[in-house]
């Protein structure tokens, strides 16, 4: 049977990949946050090859925090105890070869064995932290700190209105609907996996930062204005091997 995520491919902005997918997981309960940067602020922190994206002259990064479910490698089955953890990403938005994709400046999680491994296999940089995100009512109620003290958040979310999905050619469109993440190696090449889910569902949100300092380790500061707040309950997502660049 099919992988949920493959249930529709008619969105994507370029082909499937040939080969099969190799890793599967689900994206839980997850606010987009979004503040505008200039690009030539976030330049310096995206490696040669990755251009800077930008919407209506500005770019943007986003920090999103959720819950990873059924995270697991093909064919396997999950495991209760590494399959299913809180995870927080500071991510920019970057093209190379005509695919745009995420670069991520950081990533935490409570998993101590994924955190290894993602570092290892897919040299992304991840962090230990802890992390809870229990519902409070209607709200998400998350709170990360990350083990060596740089960085902490704290946020009450939660979904306003009805579901929708994006439309081609918005802003929210360009901020979620992203089908690759780019990596660099320890040797400098240039990474990208392959990543399928059917469009996001969105709801727009209503989010109440009470502590923020994930930006704070790359030099950034954000500017002094509301996130642009969305909330996706859930997407299924299969990942395909690495790939180089160039």
């Amino acid at each position: 049977m099919p992988h949920p995520a493959l249930a529709r491919t008619s969105h994507r902005p370029w082909p499937l990949p040939l080969g099969p997918w190799s890793w599967r997981q689900s994206w839980v309960d997850l606010c987009f946050l979004h503040w505008p940067l200039p690009a030539e602020v976030l330049r310096p922190l995206v490696p040669r090859g990755l251009t800077v994206q930008e919407f209506d002259g500005s770019s943007w990064i986003g920090i999103v925090p959720f819950r990873m479910e059924g995270v697991m490698r093909r064919p396997l089955p999950d495991l209760p105890s590494l399959s299913a953890f809180p995870e927080l990403n500071v991510r920019l938005y970057v093209e190379a070869e005509g695919k745009p994709g995420v670069w991520f400046l950081s990533l935490d999680a409570t998993q101590p064995l994924a955190v290894w491994a993602a570092r290892k296999f897919f040299h992304l940089p991840y962090h230990r932290a802890d992390i809870a995100c229990p519902w409070d009512g209607g709200d998400v109620v998350y709170r990360c700190a990350r083990q060596d003290g740089s960085a902490a958040f704290a946020a009450r979310y939660r979904p306003v209105g009805e579901q929708y999905l994006s439309t081609p050619g918005t802003l929210e469109h360009f901020l979620t609907e992203r089908y690759c993440l780019y990596a660099l190696s320890p040797s400098g090449e240039l990474l990208r996996n392959e990543v399928h889910h059917v469009p996001w569902p969105l709801f727009h949100a209503e989010a109440t930062i009470e502590e923020n300092s994930m930006h704070a380790p790359h030099g950034l500061e954000l500017p002094d204005v509301a996130p642009l707040a969305h909330f996706s309950p859930r997407v299924d997502v299969v990942v395909w091997g690495r790939e180089r660049v160039g």
